[in-house]
């Protein structure tokens, strides 16, 4: 599986665009340039949309880690059903990264997150490849209003996020790459803990996805 990494993509790869020039070879006026970078954006965009309908391939190990630089070794996708909990639970921890107590508190905060907003979050913590794979978008009925929270550090950034199509109507696409690049990344998780990492990020999307919709929503990670 690869995982990409865009955000940090977008800043270099910006810079170094050329900017498109007359026939006579003047430099081009601001409104072309800005319009070449507005095109590039878009660009970006699309690919990291459609990047992020990977992630549940591949036994949710393929797909897009929206911090840091570079792409990661391909790695095989696994599918260990057997692991999945024998009762529904919005928060499956296979990795064992979580206490109960940890388990529980989340628990409800996803249960009145959807209760408030109608959005659904669910959080699967693993090593790959101790995971369950697909199988879990079965076991969670991942529609298009639903977060799937992959906490994972095999690739350093603890974060990566799958997004159904409604929440990145409302979701800025910014605001997963600052909350990986703020909680998931290696030097956090390796003070904190990868628990404090998963907590952070639950309660930072459980104040995003109560925010109204507008222009400045989600603009900071809390």
């Amino acid at each position: 599986m690869a995982f990409l990494h865009l955000s940090a993509f977008r800043a270099s790869s910006r810079a170094a665009i050329p900017l498109p020039t007359t026939a006579s070879s003047r430099p081009s006026s601001p409104a072309v340039q800005i319009r070449a970078l507005n095109r590039f954006d878009n660009w970006v965009d699309d690919f990291r949309s459609k990047s992020l309908s990977l992630v549940l391939s591949g036994a949710l190990t393929l797909g897009l880690s929206l911090s840091g630089v570079g792409i990661a070794e391909a790695k095989v996708g696994v599918n260990k059903p057997e692991l999945l909990p024998k009762e529904f639970t919005t928060v499956i921890d296979v990795a064992g990264f979580l206490s109960d107590g940890q388990e529980r508190r989340l628990t409800q905060e996803i249960a009145e997150i959807e209760k408030e907003t109608g959005f659904k979050l669910r959080v699967l913590a693993q090593n790959y490849p101790d995971t369950p794979g697909l199988a879990i978008r079965d076991f969670w009925q991942v529609d298009d209003r639903t977060v799937v929270f992959v906490a994972d550090p095999t690739f350093g950034n603890i974060l990566n996020f799958n997004v159904g199509a409604s929440v990145d109507l409302d979701i800025p696409r910014s605001f997963w790459s600052r909350l990986a690049g703020k909680y998931g990344n290696i030097f956090y998780w390796k003070e904190k803990g990868e628990d404090a990492s998963i907590e952070a990020a639950v309660m930072a999307i459980s104040s995003c996805l109560r925010e109204p919709v507008g222009a400045n929503n989600c603009s900071e990670v809390k």
